[in-house]
């Protein structure tokens, strides 16, 4: 990967980074791209103002951790994978969302990051479980996780707010006794 990339894991194809305030223009224009492939579940920022305000709580708040997948050919980025709601002391968790963008959608590229964000979050940052919550519908997101080794774990009605209406999802976790090391 190039020097900027700055990663903090890679895989054969892929690298996971934070995100950048500098990482703007090219962030905005993938998730302009990738509109119809992110609706109706997903609404990434698509504009200057509203990355700005995005990373910005990824880079700065505690409780959160943002991580841009590059691609290693090139280092333009795929995608993205956030830990939100990290809760430390005897709890130590937090929530995943992601989004793949359209020109990277389909080749495995998410799969392999994601890996490589929960050994990340379960070595570096010391997490001892991950969930994800992905609606019914959401046919890639329920298969991302059941790819990478999340285990089904419930069935919650009226459970996040997207886009205007209280949504029902599916709740995935992982621990990381399940994950092999390495």
């Amino acid at each position: 990967m190039p020097e900027k990339i700055g990663s903090l894991a890679e895989g054969p194809r892929v690298g996971i980074r934070r995100f950048t305030l500098d990482d703007g223009p090219e962030f905005t224009a993938r998730a302009r791209e990738s509109r119809s492939l992110h609706r109706p579940w997903l609404f990434p920022p698509d504009d200057t103002d509203a990355y700005a305000a995005y990373a910005g709580r990824l880079i700065e708040d505690p409780t959160k951790a943002g991580f841009l997948v590059c691609e290693r050919d090139g280092g333009g980025i795929a995608g993205f994978i956030n830990i939100n709601n990290i809760v430390e002391g005897g709890f130590l968790c937090g929530a995943l969302g992601y989004g793949a963008f359209a020109h990277a959608a389909g080749r495995g590229l998410m799969t392999e990051a994601l890996g490589l964000v929960v050994r990340y979050a379960f070595g570096e940052m010391g997490l001892h479980r991950l969930e994800i919550n992905a609606q019914p519908g959401n046919a890639g997101s329920i298969a991302l996780a059941r790819k990478c080794g999340f285990r089904l774990e419930g069935f919650s009605p009226d459970f996040i707010r997207i886009d205007g209406a209280w949504r029902d999802h599916e709740r995935w976790a992982i621990t990381a006794e399940m994950v092999e090391p390495g």
